[in-house]
């Protein structure tokens, strides 16, 4: 499938005349396999997890956010593909458009498919989230090491995932960051300051 018609319903949902979100150019993927992660400060407040699949980020919210304690899982609902250029947008969403609020990007960094078939073979990364399981390793400016995303049936019958970080015992650095105190990995600000910057404040 086109990445034209995997961004259908990220277009049909955004009002490219208000919002200043990237509207999906054609683009090269690059020779690594991107992730982002973004603090999104909506009607609730989360956190966007993206991993680059072919040429579009598959997307999930994360309401308490992506953890580095392996004995942390946490819930990652699916949302709409995005495209690539959106692990750099960081601003405000008009109030009323889809997403209205605040954006930061958290982290950002290259990923390494590591699924693999029962008998130990690779699996393609689209294939193995279509399996419904896939692991990989982050290397971000704050995230690092191997995760995994397993999908499982949600209370309300809806698909949802887990992300959790796989590795034995319990880590000695943070579990999730605070999202109000968070800075952006590109420009340092918090939250607060963006929408201030934006005139929001």
């Amino acid at each position: 499938m086109s990445s034209d018609n995997r961004l259908r319903t990220y277009r049909d949902k955004r009002d490219f005349e208000r919002t200043r979100e990237p509207s999906g150019r054609a683009g090269a993927a690059g020779d690594r396999l991107r992730f982002v992660v973004q603090i999104h400060d909506a009607r609730r407040m989360h956190f966007d997890f993206r991993l680059q699949v072919d040429d579009v980020l598959k997307s999930w919210s994360i309401p308490k956010g992506p953890s580095a304690d392996p004995g942390d899982r946490r819930l990652a609902v699916p949302t709409e593909d995005h495209p690539l250029e959106y692990e750099d947008f960081e601003g405000v969403i008009p109030r009323g458009e889809y997403g209205g609020g605040t954006v930061i990007v958290w982290d950002h960094g290259w990923y390494e498919p590591l699924s693999h078939d029962r008998r130990g073979r690779p699996v393609g990364f689209g294939e193995s989230l279509e399996r419904g399981h896939a692991t990989f390793r982050l290397h971000g400016s704050k995230l690092h090491g191997e995760y995994a995303l397993t999908r499982f049936r949600g209370s309300a019958g809806d698909d949802a995932w887990l992300l959790v970080k796989k590795g034995a015992g319990r880590t000695a650095g943070h579990g999730t960051p605070d999202p109000l105190r968070a800075r952006s990995v590109h420009s340092g600000r918090t939250l607060a300051q963006v929408a201030a910057d934006a005139g929001e404040g």
